[in-house]
């Protein structure tokens, strides 16, 4: 594709030679002849000077190189690496192996891989792919455009909107972690009768799982994204284009408002509210609600900048302590010495 082309489908202006064909992407220092590659952070400025690529996505165009310059170079990256990759998609059509129950109802174009199961009264709308051993239980419903990678797991009555895309070994609405215990301290289970809402594009990486409620629903809204190895519990609430990062944990009825940034290893206890556009840094403990706009960090969780001072001073507490029991010591020399002045007078 020759980059004046590349420039009018992604809504870029053209800064040199629109004539260079670009046949692929890359990063910045992986990029050669032949290829796109992007500046999105100014921290790695310095290394436009040394890159090969033929052509470049900036915020600000450079001399000697071809530039797309964009508002956004990280996101019309991504725009044109799907104009160059798309992944393989099966023809439509149902694996012979597959066992689809009489009353299930799939949608036109629809294609089902081996040994996929769909249990009674399922709904699924129309082009869905349903890679090999998907497993769909009794009275599911779920939007058009559904795309579930291999082992991938929906168990009964859960809603699922359209354009979802769950990677492999998902699971949504296994059982939430729930119990009570009796006089002799044995658990009893408590029946999860509840269902997990998927809204509309959603994308839900490997290896993760939403629990169903108790009673009622958990629910992840519109355009949330969550990463492998996350648990969301019981009656949770993943808000609007909320991103959750890889071995986050929900615990029951946590709240998400909309934008909430979870790094990585976050930990949420239950009934906690984090409010809309919050930050939380990787490796935090939220055991209390996170008001909007907030950015924290830690465990317990506190404001980033009172924490990025406190993780400053932490490795210099055993200096501080020593000078401080030498000042102790010092103090008391000088104690005992005013002491004894003062008895000789």
């Amino acid at each position: 594709m020759r980059l004046r082309e590349l420039a009018q489908r992604l809504g870029c202006r053209l800064e040199g030679d629109g004539e260079i064909e670009i046949h692929s992407l890359a990063g910045i220092e992986q990029a050669g002849p032949g290829q796109l590659t992007f500046l999105a952070n100014p921290r790695y400025a310095h290394k436009v000077k040394a890159t090969r690529a033929s052509a470049i996505l900036i915020r600000e165009p450079v001399a000697g190189l071809a530039c797309l310059v964009s508002d956004n170079p990280y996101l019309d990256f991504a725009r044109a690496l799907a104009l160059f990759y798309q992944p393989p998609r099966p023809a439509p059509g149902i694996h012979p192996s597959a066992v689809i129950a009489p009353s299930a109802v799939l949608g036109p174009n629809a294609s089902v891989g081996p040994l996929v199961v769909i249990g009674e009264k399922v709904r699924i709308g129309a082009n869905a792919v349903l890679y090999p051993q998907v497993t769909i239980y009794e009275g599911v419903e779920i939007g058009d455009d559904f795309l579930a990678h291999a082992g991938v797991v929906v168990r009964e009555f859960c809603r699922i909107g359209h354009r979802v895309t769950l990677q492999n070994h998902v699971v949504i609405g296994g059982d939430g972690f729930g119990f009570a215990k009796d006089a002799a301290g044995r658990h009893h289970k408590i029946v999860q009768s509840g269902i997990v809402v998927i809204e509309d594009d959603v994308e839900i990486q490997s290896l993760s799982s939403v629990d169903r409620a108790t009673m009622g629903e958990t629910r992840i809204r519109r355009g949330a994204r969550i990463d492998s190895l996350v648990q969301i519990g019981h009656a949770c609430e993943v808000g609007e284009d909320s991103i959750l990062c890889g071995q986050v944990g929900l615990a029951g009825s946590t709240t998400l408002k909309n934008n909430v940034l979870l790094a990585g290893q976050v930990g949420v206890a239950g009934h906690v509210t984090i409010h809309e556009n919050a930050v939380v840094y990787a490796q935090s403990g939220i055991g209390q609600d996170v008001p909007a706009g907030a950015v924290v960090s830690g465990s317990p969780a506190f404001d980033m900048k009172a924490w990025r001072r406190a993780v400053t001073a932490f490795p210099k507490l055993g200096d501080l302590m020593r000078q401080v029991r030498q000042l102790e010591r010092r103090l008391a020399e000088l104690e005992s010495a005013r002491q004894e002045s003062s008895l000789g007078q």
